[in-house]
């Protein structure tokens, strides 16, 4: 069974998939969203790859190199030994900016013996939708096309190039690196220089884990979410992509397939609590002021997602050439999505612009323009409030009332009202609170169901939906109100199935889903936390984690019967959660288990 079984490497500037046979499955440069180099993850034959080939007297072991994004991938066959250390270059330079090219350097080890392998170099550059050339230049190979769009990369490395092109036996009598960039170099490469660049990037990601707050529990975790986080920013603009591939399917076969390489700013509001509450201030306002900057002007709709530099438009497309991640067609590039209507867009916002007021600085001159921002934002909400939309799983068919879209509209008005609280311009106030009471005995009178004794999916229907476990989190009702404990218990009943949950089993525009929604499990486990079933919210979550793949990576979805990852990966949105979950579990003094101090 595939279960996803890669790591990610990357300098949030780009990213990398590789399987646990060291093979680069999914790259895609010069940044996040750029055309893929290497898609072997969506089409075996044509996708292309850069990986090893060994003898089957050798096993693979896989890890990650301690409180880093440096990848190990030991090769042994008992006599011989290699390992493989990948990484992309991050470090800090004088000035304080960083050296993060869009290079992916793999520094191969000799560990015992000499083992051989066969280095098998197949890029297919823009998607693999034209013939790409490779060449020997003397220092390098180049790779490009000629058809369509103009691309090309570079291989550099101290094995012959001849050897390289034609798959030949490499019989290792010391050590030897590979250097894929986007741009030719201007300086001779060597192996001192991977070699150099690989223990600088080491300090680097050593020194931020440092810098990440410790918990009693579930340190480990914690913070490969945390770098795994990390990992998916892009520190250009500060956004935080929602996965780093394109159209894995939420169920094998399905058409359920997505490109999650933009930013989502429903995410953001857990983004910036999760990440300052790691004690990394910086990025979190980095974050914050890309929401902040993509806000439209007053007349303008605010969309539920933007291009990774702010793009709104985000044109989707299918590549039809492309068989699909086992066979799971169509794979589609940009997100038709973002013309989406969804009124929690705007209790996000509002959420996102409180934590800027509450937790940062924020000058005179920015503090005006997020009061106009707020002041329009309660506009747009008394406006459109009571119309039907798309909701939070981004349904592509009917409109309706969801009561998680309502729940965000009384966000949106709460969070104004504290927040012209904290600048004191309290004159619109007291119509303000008016709203935020309509809206909620809103909520209360048509979301709750006497009859299934919950607040459902939406106003008149009888269909849980996970989304409401949030109704304590964004503070609409307290743990101890016995509509929401009832409605914890209502849907844990209805959706979870063997400690796995549905976002709702109603039929949506592909019928019934099959795969469990990894961040709903997290909300459940939370929300039962929160209700004091503290027992049996730690024995989901201990269960959860063991769904994890081999380094601690969770993908969007698991399959309900195998236990295998689906969806796009690693997923943002199920790190984030898992880490505010395992905040719970660290409310205590007393530490479950040592902090290890281990390759991990």
């Amino acid at each position: 069974m595939n279960n996803l079984n890669y790591g990610i490497i990357g300098n949030c500037r780009s990213a990398a998939l590789i399987s646990d046979k060291g093979s680069i499955d999914w790259c895609c440069l010069p940044k996040f969203d750029a055309p893929s180099v290497f898609a072997k993850l969506l089409d075996t034959k044509k996708g292309g790859s850069l990986g090893f080939e060994v003898d089957d007297d050798y096993t693979s072991t896989q890890k990650y190199m301690w409180q880093t994004n440096i990848l190990r991938t030991m090769f042994d066959d008992g006599s011989n030994a290699f390992e493989v250390f990948d990484f992309m270059p991050r470090y800090e330079k004088r000035g304080g900016k960083f050296y993060a090219p869009p290079d992916v350097i793999r520094f191969i080890r000799l560990v015992k013996g000499k083992p051989v392998f066969k280095i098998i170099y197949d890029p297919k550059l823009e998607y693999a939708g034209c013939e790409t050339i490779t060449e020997d230049k003397g220092g390098y190979l180049e790779s490009f096309t000629e058809e369509g769009k103009y691309d090309s990369v570079y291989l550099y490395s101290n094995i012959e190039n001849q050897k390289i092109l034609n798959g030949e036996s490499v019989e290792m009598s010391g050590n030897v690196y590979l250097l894929l960039s986007y741009h030719e170099k201007l300086v001779p490469q060597s192996l001192d220089r991977a070699y150099l660049k690989f223990q600088r990037t080491k300090v680097y990601w050593m020194n931020w884990s440092d810098a990440t707050t410790k918990y009693p529990n579930y340190q480990n975790e914690i913070m490969r979410s945390a770098l795994v986080l990390k990992a998916l920013t892009y520190e250009k603009s500060g956004a935080v992509l929602a996965a780093a591939t394109t159209s894995l399917p939420e169920a094998i076969g399905e058409e359920r397939n997505w490109d999650y390489r933009f930013c989502w700013v429903r995410d953001a509001s857990m983004v910036i609590r999760v990440i300052a509450g790691l004690g990394h201030t910086k990025s979190a306002r980095k974050f914050l002021q890309f929401i902040i900057d993509t806000i439209p002007d007053k007349d303008e709709k605010i969309q539920i997602m933007y291009g990774i530099n702010g793009e709104k438009t985000l044109t989707e497309r299918t590549l039809d050439h492309l068989e699909g991640y086992e066979g799971s067609k169509p794979v589609r590039v940009g997100n038709a999505a973002y013309t989406q209507r969804q009124n929690d867009i705007y209790g996000i916002l509002m959420e996102v612009i409180y934590h800027q007021f509450v937790k940062f600085e924020t000058s005179l001159e920015n503090s005006e323009a997020l009061w106009t921002i707020v002041r329009g934002i309660v506009k747009i909400v008394e406006q459109h409030w009571k119309e039907p939309d798309k909701g939070i799983w981004e349904l592509r068919t009917e409109d309706k009332h969801f009561t998680f879209s309502k729940l965000l509209c009384w966000v949106a008005v709460d969070r104004a009202v504290k927040i012209a609280d904290v600048i004191s311009n309290t004159r619109d106030t007291e119509h303000w609170k008016d709203l935020r009471q309509e809206i909620f005995e809103d909520i209360c009178a048509n979301a709750w169901n006497e009859e299934v004794q919950a607040y459902t999916q939406a106003y008149g229907s009888k269909d849980l939906d996970a989304s409401t476990l949030l109704m304590e989190q964004y503070g609409f009702l307290d743990a101890t109100d016995h509509r929401y404990v009832s409605t914890v218990r209502a849907t844990e009943r209805e959706l979870c199935k063997d400690g796995l949950m549905y976002r709702y089993k109603n039929k949506d525009d592909f019928g019934e889903p099959s795969s469990s929604f990894t961040i709903c499990t997290f909300w459940l486990i939370d929300s039962l936390y929160k209700i004091g079933e503290c027992d049996k919210a730690k024995k989901y979550f201990d269960q959860l984690l063991s769904y994890s793949n081999h380094l601690g990576l969770f993908s969007e979805d698991i399959d309900f019967e195998t236990k295998r990852l689906l969806g796009n990966f690693p997923q943002a949105y199920s790190h984030l959660a898992l880490i505010k979950t395992a905040e719970n579990f660290s409310k205590t003094t007393k530490l479950e288990e040592p902090f290890k101090s281990i390759f991990y």
